[in-house]
């Protein structure tokens, strides 16, 4: 029996959604049938998850970048790599994941007084049951009843805080009788398990039509969490009613005391918007619904929030701001157009606060090219993967429709490249780097290892731009000769260049490249000499998000100060990232010097914000007239320990390192209202040979992020190989 011949898979692409569907179609259970290629711009993997080492091995990424506690798909295929490579703790210092993932349980949000100064509310969330990436228990947690449920427990914890912050005004000491009443509650609660009898209660509650106690609001509230217990029966309606009269009555017995309250003022906000989540999916029928939270995709967040009876204050809270923030949702990168999908909004809440294991967010211990790209590349390699570094994608070619045989498919004929570099030797290329015994990439490409490379590196080539057209040769791969199938996983921004033809002649994709918008976004890091406490942040290291625009976002680093190479290590690392505002004229973008131009954008915005905007974070790192001390700000090349002048903000800043992410294939991908049904799924089969990988399909969180990359990855996977089966995607809920 002849051997059969294995199946040749094209790659192109090396984010996370491409690097997991070749990590799926790796699997030894496999047994080699699926030999993979994987083609990449430029010298490294990671897209926009990229990272580099550069001056004094600092990292330099391409944003803020963390792993929520509620990323099931993506830490069990990090966790897996890890366990299959069996690096050696005593050569590596992250040799498994837990030695590259660390919990980060503290989350802050940056809230406006009336005065319009910021002041910082800081939560700690404890850690749920179990790690992420474990196997997820039978009982489906991702389910709207569930999150229904969870909200609820919210909501009553919510309230006892209230009653509490209440009680410490009117007697100290009264806090510690509060949780005995909370344990007095539920098992008053627990000991009435029958329906009929929380029926008869609840219709109690009903007759009153108010509640007029915060320990009557508790009580309520418990009885709510038991109606979405999976066992309950009791109708919606009833339910929706009960709702309606908790909702009413804490608005009734708390609105009146938030005005001159900051703590009393975000507890009724998170109040507010929990009852009208809650009233918006029993009104909007989601429990039962087949398409679940995507039935609101076509309303705004806001809008749909509103609907349900939050309030304007809650809707201009720091809790909202921060939702939008975190996701980059400013059409064209303004802040005066805030859009996003409501069902998305939703569900990416309520699996962050629910859902997350272990810990709320999760930071690396190195930089994400680091602690996520480097292994899996090492794996990859180790299980037969071939990288073709260099190979810039120009077209995907399809096969003329009258070429077709009748009732055969269309399918990829042909995938054409620009060649930026070719390989000494005719070698592959090399792309990591040692760092202390930990595999890196550098931030720019190892030269010697190329023709020309020397030329190239005076010539200061960009690989990795878009407005970067040389080339040393041209590649066309062909059907059959070449390759079998296709994992088309670039970027969306990168379609309307590499997939003209599928965008002519299919109605779907024209649609598709029309309605999703993608945004650029900015980012700086800062290296500092004196440490948070000394820069007078006192609160705990954490992200924190809805500051002032722009770089509302921003994250303490600093436990990366061991893994850099200084020859006088910093105090302080801090990371900060927002949308970049699109320009005023479309041609703008078409301009060679456009990137540069955008790069000295970002470098004012930085300076500007640190200049006027950080006092409000670190009180302490500003002169007493105002201005932030550039002496702060460390420079790699600098031997001494001692500040020195800085120039200024001319001198100090030019140290540090900014990005303006403005490569079609690196822009974030939006998630507007009414654009989440244009989205194409990984499972489409209207072609013969191609799928696709990407945050930007239709993968069941519809957002851009890391889990939303993975997920697609594991669904192109399937796609071609039926594996891994669509039961073992964690909470893939989509048809």
């Amino acid at each position: 029996m002849p051997e059969q011949k294995p199946i040749r898979v094209a790659v192109i692409g090396g984010g996370c959604a491409a690097i997991s569907a070749a990590f799926e179609l790796s699997r030894p259970a496999h047994n080699g049938k699926y030999q993979i290629t994987i083609y990449q711009l430029g010298w490294r993997l990671g897209g926009k998850g990229a990272s580099g080492r550069g001056p004094a091995d600092r990292i330099e990424e391409h944003g803020l970048h963390l792993w929520m506690g509620s990323y099931e798909n993506a830490f069990r295929l990090i966790r897996e790599c890890y366990a299959e490579l069996k690096r050696d703790r005593r050569k590596c210092r992250i040799a498994d994941w837990r030695d590259g993932f660390s919990p980060a349980p503290f989350i802050g949000l940056a809230e406006r007084s009336q005065s319009g100064a910021y002041w910082n509310f800081l939560t700690y969330f404890p850690p749920g049951d179990g790690l992420p990436g474990d196997p997820v228990s039978e009982t489906d947690p991702f389910t709207v009843t569930s999150y229904l449920a969870r909200t609820a427990s919210i909501l009553r914890t919510l309230l006892l805080a209230v009653q509490a912050s209440r009680s410490s005004r009117a007697a100290p000491g009264a806090v510690r009788n509060t949780s005995g009443a909370r344990r007095s509650n539920q098992s008053k609660s627990k000991s009435a398990e029958a329906d009929g009898e929380q029926s008869v209660r609840i219709a109690r509650l009903l007759g009153l039509g108010a509640i007029a106690t915060t320990a009557g609001l508790i009580e309520a509230v418990e009885m709510l969490e038991m109606a979405f217990a999976p066992s309950a029966i009791l109708p919606v309606n009833s339910i929706a009613q009960l709702l309606e009269v908790i909702a009413s009555s804490a608005r009734r017995q708390l609105e009146s005391l938030i005005q001159n309250d900051a703590e009393l003022s975000v507890l009724w906000q998170g109040i507010d918007l929990a009852t009208a989540a809650m009233r918006g999916i029993l009104r909007f029928g989601l429990v039962s619904d087949p398409r679940g939270f995507d039935a609101i995709n076509d309303y705004d967040f806001r809008e749909w929030l509103r609907i349900n009876g939050a309030s304007e204050r809650s809707l201009e809270s720091a809790f909202i701001r921060g939702t939008y923030d975190l996701v980059f949702a400013y059409e064209d990168g303004d802040y005066g157009r805030p859009r996003h999908g409501a069902g998305v909004a939703l569900r990416g809440a309520l699996r962050m606060l629910f859902s997350s294991r272990g810990s709320i967010f999760w930071k690396m211990h190195a930089g994400m090219g680091d602690t996520v790209f480097a292994p899996m590349y090492e794996l990859l390699k180790r299980r037969g993967v071939t990288f073709r570094f260099f190979h810039r994608l120009e077209k995907v070619r399809l096969v003329a429709a009258a070429d077709l045989a009748q009732g055969e498919r269309a399918y990829v004929k042909a995938l054409e490249f620009d060649v930026q570099a070719k390989i000494r030797n005719g070698k592959e290329y090399s792309p990591l780097i040692d760092v202390g015994g930990l595999p890196c990439w550098p931030s720019k490409p190892d030269y010697s290892q190329l023709i020309d490379g020397n030329t190239f590196e005076h010539q200061e080539r960009d690989f990795e731009s878009h407005w970067e057209r040389r080339k040393v040769a041209t590649k066309t791969l062909r059907v059959i000769d070449d390759f079998d199938f296709v994992v088309l996983g670039v970027g969306l921004g990168a379609i309307p260049y590499v997939c003209q033809d599928l965008i002519q002649r299919d109605q779907h994709w024209r649609d598709m490249v029309t309605h999703l918008k993608t945004v650029s976004t900015q980012a700086f890091q800062i290296w500092l000499r004196n440490d948070m406490e000394q820069l007078g942040w006192s609160d705990p290291p954490l992200a924190l998000s809805a500051f002032v625009h722009p770089f509302e976002t921003w994250a303490d680093m600093s436990h990366l100060i061991g893994e850099e190479r200084w020859k006088v290590s910093p105090r302080a690392i801090a990371y900060f990232c927002s949308v970049l505002k699109d320009p005023v004229s479309p041609e703008d973008f078409s301009a060679i010097e456009y990137p540069k131009r955008r790069r000295l954008d970002v470098r004012e915005n930085a300076i500007h914000f640190l200049n006027d905007e950080i006092v409000q974070l670190w009180p302490k790192a500003v002169k007493r007239r105002g201005g932030f001390k550039w002496d702060l700000l460390m420079d790699p090349k600098q031997k001494a320990a001692s500040p020195r002048d800085s120039g200024g903000a001319q001198g100090g800043f030019k140290s540090q390192y900014w990005t303006a992410n403005v490569n079609p294939s690196e822009q974030y991908v939006l998630s507007l209202p009414g654009t989440q049904k244009y989205r194409i799924s990984p499972l489409d089969n209207t072609y013969d040979n191609l799928t696709i990988a990407g945050d930007w399909t239709t993968c069941g969180l519809d957002s851009g992020c890391v889990e939303a990359a993975v997920i697609s990855g594991r669904l192109a996977a399937h796609a071609i190989s039926s594996l891994p089966a669509l039961e073992e995607i964690v909470a893939y809920d989509h048809p």
